[in-house]
């Protein structure tokens, strides 16, 4: 008997003894021999026994009379395992659990019967009363909880009494519940929901029979549902609920209404398609009975640490009718979106990624739900691929487009090339005493591009491609060499070459007479003709700067404020251009217009980057620029006591003289300042003076405004603008923790519906932002100042606020200063109903004046289990 070990073969038959103690499974002291059973019991030898008592049996059958156990059975319990070895029975008392291969058995009371290869499990009363300890029952991932369970480790097949198993998508009760050995599961008197509260969901589709296939469906009867136990109407014939887990393709069930200019409709009706773990793919669509009908696909891709996007397309005929009137208006409208990003480390020295948005003005208005999208006007978009060189040499290949669904304007540039070389320093040398010379600088970069600007309703069209398309490529290289001088003075020099090339020029002249051709007539006044061909220009400047900085500093050794600091920086500089006007250069030409008077052009005036300057220019500037702080005690700093207060950011005078011109040799005098008030309170000025006087119309004249007003400078205009930008929220009055981190396709689907998503990580906050731009401007007539004065104001205002932890209220409002009215005002309502929500959201006035409510399931799967009223704006 000492070689039979807990963990070898272990054979329990009827040609054994009435008792078997195995000295290496059960040692003497562990054990009490009470007649023929063997009881590890903790309570009645308390200084010897573990509360833990586990036995490790192994049993394999030779012939018909041995029981059959392919495995290694695990048992455990906290109070007392009771071994009847006669019968062939284990019996497991206090949080008992059983495993055997990849069942596990967790209860308060489990029986093991080796005679018929079952086992039995219930709960039992606790101190109270009440019972407790229900048998929770697991295997390949799947998990049973119930009142009681039997299961036959030989057939694999079991009957359990009272269950609730849950899944992926839902939970699943029956009264009695019989697995198969196939793993599929037989239900009786049961109900699926996907409500997480064990006893009495809130909703529920009962059913007298189902069975369950694991990872695949749950198929029942007749099915009907109820709500908080009470039956309702909805009843089908048999119920069919996804039970497989992952993304599942299946039909989107479209919600249903009434449009009064389009008539009843179906909207976002259609089907999902998930291909695989790395793309899916949906469509939907909508159809009115007036008429329009739109469809909708998106495709989605993303590999891990290595790039995600999504590609969305919209296309839609909207036929919109006048109440009590037989007219109506129809349109062709569509919208493309294509987000691709790459992540940084699957390519670290290159990268491609594009954001794409096109869509019509008519798209807008009839088939986006986006609040943010109807209130813009300006559409952007951008293709790129980016590369680089050992970190010295960058290429950028990209395709740009912006729109105005106000205007209708359209602007394509595609492709552009961008190529730049870092600065570097070709005079340095690795080591020894660093000369002046050797801080001469380089930078070079190329930027090429192609582009067309055209209204959208004509903008592919022949015409207008040969008319306005624009080409061109510009070079630019920058040597400059900083120097020290006296010390506290910085010494910059530069010179800039830049490089123009064109794909066209013109020709202009004056036409005298009317001239007749056939039927074209050709009337007095300057022509242009264009003329196609590689021209390039070749233009360079020269510029010098002295700059210092001055600081001034008065210490107070009583009050508040300690020090005023006080930061000068003036800065001289010079530039010259020569006159790239002169015919020596061929940039320029000239014609006599009818009055005699010789006109210069310039042959690639209206390119893309511009002509090389008109003329000769040497211009003396002058900076002044100013900075003011202060110190001050503060109790928040323990180390220095003090905080820096700043007073004036920046005021900064500037002007210049040119030396090159015959007259108007000096520029106008610009002030410009900020600071802010406040934290969060920003207010700029900016002011033009003029040193020289205007004839009656209001133009300058070469004469200075002392000689005819006995004052140095003419104010021409002026501006103040005050910005408010306040943030308030529960975190500002509490210690920060760290957010949330949100997964790339979480943030995907709140950018793409931000209405829906909810925040309750916020209890409240407050936004409030208010801008405040006054201009004044001086015109003349007949010497008269006419001062034009303008204001322009904006106030937006929004929040949230979790009014109990079950009920959110969010709100977005304005004031339109110049229509002396409310801007876009919107209130949303949200509540959380357990198991299923509500939304209200409301827009009481202006032209997107509209309410939704809604109601449903939260569960993915039941998503089309809802009610949705709405008055939709498109029907105002």
């Amino acid at each position: 008997m000492n070689d039979l070990k807990a963990d070898s073969l272990f054979y329990l038959t009827e040609t054994l003894p009435d008792t078997l103690i195995s000295a290496d499974s059960l040692p003497e002291t562990d054990t009490i021999l009470i007649a023929d059973t063997i009881v590890a019991d903790s309570l009645t030898v308390q200084d010897t026994i573990s509360r833990n008592a586990t036995l490790k049996d192994s049993v394999q059958a030779d012939h018909k009379d041995r029981t059959i156990i392919e495995a290694i059975i695990e048992r455990t319990a906290v109070d007392s395992i009771i071994q009847d070895l006669v019968n062939k029975k284990v019996y497991l008392y206090g949080n008992a659990v059983v495993t055997y291969q990849e069942i596990k058995l967790e209860a308060a009371y489990i029986e093991v019967d080796f005679n018929t290869n079952s086992l039995y499990a219930t709960g039992l009363p606790d101190s109270t009363g009440k019972m407790a300890g229900y048998p929770v029952f697991s295997e390949s991932g799947e998990t049973f909880k119930a009142k009681t369970m039997t299961y036959n480790f030989r057939t694999r097949e079991g009957i359990i009494q009272n269950v609730l198993t849950e899944d992926d998508m839902g939970f699943l009760h029956g009264e009695k519940v019989k697995k198969m050995d196939d793993n599929t599961i037989n239900v009786l008197h049961g109900q699926f929901t996907t409500c997480t509260l064990e006893e009495n969901p809130h909703f529920a589709f009962n059913f007298k029979k189902a069975r369950v296939i694991p990872n695949s469906k749950i198929i029942s009867g007749p099915v009907y549902m109820d709500i908080e136990g009470v039956p309702t109407p909805l009843v089908l014939p048999f119920g069919y609920f996804p039970n497989k887990q992952g993304r599942k393709s299946g039909i989107i069930m479209p919600t249903y209404g009434e449009s009064a200019n389009r008539g009843f409709f179906l909207e976002n009706g259609g089907y999902y398609w998930a291909i695989n773990d790395y793309m899916d793919f949906q469509v939907t669509g909508d159809i009115y009975t007036g008429g329009s009908w739109s469809v909708k696909p998106r495709y989605r891709y993303s590999k891990r640490y290595k790039f995600n996007g999504s590609f969305n397309m919209g296309y839609g005929v909207n036929i919109v009718s006048t109440k009590d009137s037989p007219d109506y208006s129809k349109s062709t409208d569509f919208r493309i979106q294509w987000s691709h990003k790459q992540d940084p480390k699957a390519r670290p020295r290159s990268s491609f990624g594009a954001d794409v948005n096109i869509i019509t003005s008519n798209y807008v208005k009839y088939n986006v739900s986006n609040v943010d999208d109807y209130l813009s006007n300006e559409f952007q978009s951008s293709i790129s691929y980016q590369t680089n060189w050992a970190g010295k040499y960058f290429l950028t290949i990209s395709g740009n487009h912006r729109q105005n669904t106000k205007t209708h304007q359209v602007t394509v540039s595609l492709p552009q090339l961008t190529f730049t070389v870092n600065q570097f320093y070709p005079l340095r040398k690795a080591g020894g005493k660093k000369r002046f010379y050797e801080d001469l600088s380089i930078r070079y970069s190329f930027d090429a591009k192609n582009t067309l600007t055209a209204p959208d309703s004509v903008f592919f069209d022949e015409q207008t491609i040969n008319s306005q398309m624009q080409n061109g490529a510009i070079h630019k290289l920058p040597i400059s060499l900083p120097m020290k001088v006296f010390k506290h003075f910085t010494w910059s020099n530069s010179f800039n070459i830049t490089d123009r090339m064109y794909s066209r020029s013109i020709d202009q002249y004056y036409v005298y007479d009317t001239i007749v051709e056939g039927n074209d007539t050709i009337l007095p006044g300057v022509k242009t003709d264009t003329i196609n061909g590689f021209k390039n220009a070749l233009d360079f400047s020269v510029s010098s700067s002295l700059s210092t900085k001055v600081y001034g500093m008065v210490k107070m050794k009583k009050g508040p404020v300690r020090a005023i600091r006080h930061v000068f920086t003036p800065s001289l500089s010079f530039s010259y251009v020569p006159d790239f006007s002169d015919e020596k250069w061929g940039y320029f030409g000239q014609y006599v217009d009818a009055q005699g008077t010789e006109r210069t052009y310039s042959k690639f005036q209206g390119s893309l980057y511009g002509s090389p300057p008109a003329y000769e220019s040497g211009s003396v500037g002058l900076t002044l620029n100013n900075n003011l702080e202060m110190k001050v005690r503060s109790k928040k700093d323990t180390i220095t006591g003090m905080k820096k207060v700043v007073l004036i950011e920046a005021f900064t005078i500037s002007g210049s003289y040119n030396i090159a011109a015959d007259s108007l040799n000096m520029s106008p005098i610009r002030l410009s300042g900020r600071t802010k008030l406040w934290k969060n309170i920003t207010l700029q000025y900016a002011s033009v003076w003029d040193p020289y006087a205007v004839d009656s119309s209001g133009r300058k004249v070469n004469e200075y405004y002392w000689n005819t007003n006995n004052k140095l400078l003419r104010k021409d205009n002026s501006s103040w603008n005050l910005s408010l930008s306040m943030k308030l929220g529960d975190k500002d009055f509490k210690k920060k923790e760290k957010p949330k981190e949100a997964t790339e396709d979480e943030l995907e689907e709140i950018r793409q519906n931000p209405d829906d998503y909810i925040d309750w990580d916020i209890p409240w906050s407050l936004n409030l932002s208010y801008n405040f731009n006054y201009t004044n401007r001086i015109l003349y007539e007949d010497f008269m100042r006419l001062p034009e004065h303008k204001i322009v104001q904006t106030l937006a205002l929004s929040g949230q606020i979790n009014i109990t932890p079950k009920w959110k209220f969010t709100f977005r409002t304005g004031w339109d200063f110049t229509a002396n009215e409310v801007s876009y005002t919107s209130v949303n309502i949200y509540r959380d109903l357990h198991c299923w929500e509500m939304r209200f959201s409301w827009v009481p006035i202006g032209p997107r004046k509209s309410w939704n409510f809604s109601i449903n399931v939260k569960s993915s799967v039941l998503q089309d289990l809802k009610l949705n009223r709405k008055k939709d704006f498109r029907d105002i």
